[in-house]
């Protein structure tokens, strides 16, 4: 049944004078929670979200003063009620909601706060079937959905990232919060929940080994912007789902310049090669361009497979990527510090091996501070900066080899 709009202008500014909160996550909660109560917020909350802000010394309401009714079976059953719910989506500027709110005691909520059972971190762990289940958020995500459908009056934070935004956005305005702010929130909102149900329902599809599922959703969490996509004049951002798959997506970036497309792409193609072959048996080493390999070979060492393996093609190896199945060396590092690599793959690396290059100069001595709390013990950057006197302090500080190339070379 369609329904028609009513056309209610929705207001810019909305003051905050409730909010709930009900998360999982508690991650920089009760500071968030202390600046609410210090700006004349009143605090409503649930079960264990309840407790760790009354432990604060915080005054909070439990949800069910505003439901006249317990939580019942294990916490399944909460938020789910029209106390909660119609202060949510009732429209305040329309007679009939407003009249509803009044008849019922519904008391207006301005501010949700609600994060979602670990669902994607309990797939990953491999736990069995019904602890997975269990972690199926219900009211959450029907309590995030009704606060963003309504962001005409309701703020919804989903991520506790954003609650330095929230409360930037409250002072900046006096204790309320933007239109504009709103539907970015809310935007937010939607992009969760769907990536979330994109996690569960993909979850079935495994587990019932369902091939071609009727429905398929995709999602996934924003990792990074990358440089850019397949092309330079593309834009591209990386992004995860609950797949439990180790590579790229939870390697971590030692040094150097951001990543493009084609670099995620060849790095995870190096990484399922070099995998195929076992540590403890030999060492080796592969080299991908363009998502094709120039050379894999095995060796007694990683400089040993890295020559065999450069020796298949060394023409195309220029700019390529190499994943190695053993922590790198300083040895192996030497050689392929030779030929221009765009990225390398490795389960480790010495301390003599995580070596910077820049094709700017450090304005700076902090990046260059950076790359040494990193492990770097050798740069080479272009120079030319009015502060090099002090870069170069720092690095004979720490004891580290710089080369000026004299040349500056960027690419946008």
């Amino acid at each position: 049944m369609a329904v028609a709009a009513k056309n209610i202008p929705a207001p810019d500014l909305v003051p905050v004078r409730r909010a709930l909160l009900s998360v999982f996550d508690k991650t920089g909660l009760i500071d968030f929670a202390k600046a609410l109560a210090a700006a004349g917020v009143e605090l409503v909350s649930t079960g264990g979200t309840a407790k760790a802000i009354a432990d604060a010394g915080l005054p909070v309401r439990d949800v069910s003063e505003l439901t006249g009714f317990p939580e019942i079976m294990d916490g399944r059953v909460k938020t789910l009620h029209p106390g909660v719910h119609g202060a949510l989506l009732g429209v305040r500027d329309d007679p009939e909601h407003s009249a509803a709110m009044r008849k019922y005691g519904i008391e207006p909520i301005d501010l949700v706060v609600s994060n979602l059972y670990p669902f994607e971190e309990v797939r990953r762990s491999g736990a069995d079937y019904a602890s997975i289940v269990e972690n199926i958020d219900i009211g959450g995500p029907a309590m995030i959905r009704a606060s963003a459908k309504n962001h005409a009056y309701v703020a919804i934070v989903t991520d506790p990232g954003d609650y330095a935004s929230v409360l930037n956005a409250l002072e900046m305005n006096i204790g309320s919060l933007s239109l504009d702010f709103r539907k970015k929130l809310a935007a937010k909102a939607f992009a969760r929940t769907a990536s979330y149900d994109a996690a569960i329902s993909g979850w079935f599809a495994e587990a019932l080994e369902i091939e071609h599922p009727t429905w398929r959703a995709f999602g996934g969490r924003l990792v990074e912007v990358m440089r850019y996509g397949e092309n330079p004049h593309q834009s591209a951002g990386f992004y995860v789902n609950g797949d439990k798959r180790p590579g790229v997506a939870t390697a971590r970036q030692l040094q150097g310049k951001q990543l493009s497309y084609n670099n995620i792409n060849d790095t995870d193609a190096a990484f399922e090669l070099v995998g195929e072959f076992d540590p403890d048996l030999s060492a080796a080493v592969a080299i991908i361009k363009h998502a094709n390999p120039c050379g894999v070979a095995e060796g007694d060492s990683l400089k040993a497979a890295y020559a065999k393996a450069l020796a298949c093609d060394p023409v195309s190896a220029f700019g390529g990527i190499i994943a190695v199945n053993r922590t790198l060396d300083a040895e192996a590092a030497e050689e392929i510090v030779k030929t221009f690599t765009e990225v390398i793959i490795a389960p480790g690396a010495t301390d003599e091996a995580a070596v910077v290059a820049s094709d700017a100069f450090f304005p700076f001595a902090d990046g260059l501070l950076s790359a040494i709390a990193a492990g770097a013990t050798a740069v080479i950057q272009p120079g030319g900066s009015m502060n090099d006197k002090d870069v170069i302090a720092a690095a004979d500080e720490h004891g580290i080899a710089m080369v000026f190339t004299g040349i500056r070379h960027f690419r946008h």
